[in-house]
């Protein structure tokens, strides 16, 4: 354990930054899986909502630094292609 004044403070921060960090990213994955089963289920409207929540925080998310920018422009271009082939399937 630390014992200067400014490492106790820093570890206090990190700590915070951490279980923000942690809740962020399981909101994220929760947001995710929540629109893969609306997209897998052929829920047009709910799924376009679900994206559009999913995209949001994965900005947010990147823009604070709690996950990296390429991975949240990944993850969020990977949900749109599978809800564009979802709704290609649809107008058939």
């Amino acid at each position: 354990m630390a014992n200067h004044a400014s490492a106790l403070k820093r570890h206090r921060q990190s700590q915070k930054r951490r279980d923000r960090n942690r809740a962020i990213k399981s909101s994220i994955r929760t947001a995710i899986k929540g629109a893969k089963a609306d997209i897998e289920e052929g829920k047009l409207a709910e799924a376009k909502e679900s994206l559009r929540v999913a995209e949001r925080m994965l900005a947010k998310a990147a823009s604070k630094g709690v996950v990296p920018k390429r991975a949240a422009r990944r993850n969020v271009s990977r949900l749109a292609k599978k809800f564009n082939s979802m709704t290609k399937k649809t107008k058939k």
